[in-house]
């Protein structure tokens, strides 16, 4: 049995439906006395007005009375529900979301970073969201939660996941070219492999791979870059060492070599050498170590 009341779904769709129905029979009827009067007092029926009457009290309180207990149970159901999407149930999971243009990444208790949401089956998840630079919008329409990531405010959302499954994550909020590519998942999977997965790592990915790559994933640069060779809004990661590129400095075109010291200048001046067909959009990284960049290098290095 859960230990919490109402899932964010169950607080919104029946209001939704509360609303729509309301909608729909207001439209309905309406349309139905609009026409049927059309008819009636049609000017081949009624050439000259008949009736005498100015005014009629019962219908001015009729129509003036209905739609206010209408609105009013509109906004007392919806302000319920709201408060129930506010108030997060005792003992559930803290992640924290950040957007960054244009990427989501997820920050676990332990130091466990992400791409992706993950989260256990059936039980809470409450999400602080945090931006490192824009505007965004945290929204996973399955779970109805749609939140406006501020810099510098505090926001959060909760979500509980019913069932094993993929959920997407968008970000609902215009935030610059690459808005359209900021999405990633919800990845729901049961409490064992959940736990396991915290502990250990997916499938040991993270071990195999390196630190390189939880440190691209943690300061959103897969967000731009792929690792696939697919086109995003910066050249993919995959085979560009060794590769020449062709780079807009001082606004003079340059042919240039990916080594090392071209990846390093990329990272802490992304600015100075822009890659032809490419947005000067990447902002600097100036936080980072000096053993944080050359692991970053060294990952893109091996990725063949």
């Amino acid at each position: 049995m859960r230990d919490f009341p109402t899932t964010t779904t169950e607080a919104v769709d029946p209001v939704f439906m509360f609303i729509l129905g309301a909608c729909i029979l207001l439209l309905t009827g309406i349309t139905v006395v609009m026409v049927a009067f059309v008819i009636r007092y049609h000017r081949s029926r009624s050439p000259e007005p008949t009736s005498q009457a100015a005014t009629n009290l019962w219908l001015e309180i009729v129509w003036t009375a209905l739609p206010t207990v209408l609105v009013l149970a509109m906004f007392y159901y919806g302000w319920s529900s709201y408060l129930s999407l506010r108030h997060v149930p005792p003992g559930a999971m803290e992640v924290t979301a950040v957007g960054r243009m244009w990427s989501w990444s997820f920050e676990y208790p332990g130091g466990r970073t992400s791409p992706r949401l993950y989260v256990p089956v059936g039980k809470p998840v409450r999400v602080d969201l945090v931006s490192k630079d824009v505007l965004h919008g945290f929204y996973i329409p399955a779970f109805r939660v749609k939140r406006d990531v501020v810099p510098g405010m505090k926001n959060h959302v909760w979500f509980v996941a019913p069932k094993a499954g993929s959920y997407d994550i968008f970000c609902s909020v215009y935030c610059g070219t690459g808005h359209s590519a900021m999405i990633t998942t919800v990845e729901a999977i049961p409490d064992a492999e959940f736990q396991a997965w915290l502990s250990h790592g997916e499938e040991g990915e993270k071990e195999k791979e390196g630190h390189g790559r939880e440190l691209l994933e943690k300061h959103g640069c897969l967000g731009c870059h792929s690792l696939d060779g697919s086109p995003r809004l910066g050249p993919t990661f995959k085979g560009i060492w060794g590769h020449q590129v062709t780079v807009t400095e001082d606004g003079v075109e340059r042919t240039l070599t990916v080594d090392e010291a071209y990846l390093v200048r990329s990272i802490r001046q992304p600015a100075a050498q822009v890659v032809k067909g490419f947005p000067p959009v990447m902002p600097p990284y100036p936080g980072l170590s000096d053993e944080e960049v050359e692991e970053m290098v060294e990952f893109i290095r091996e990725l063949k």
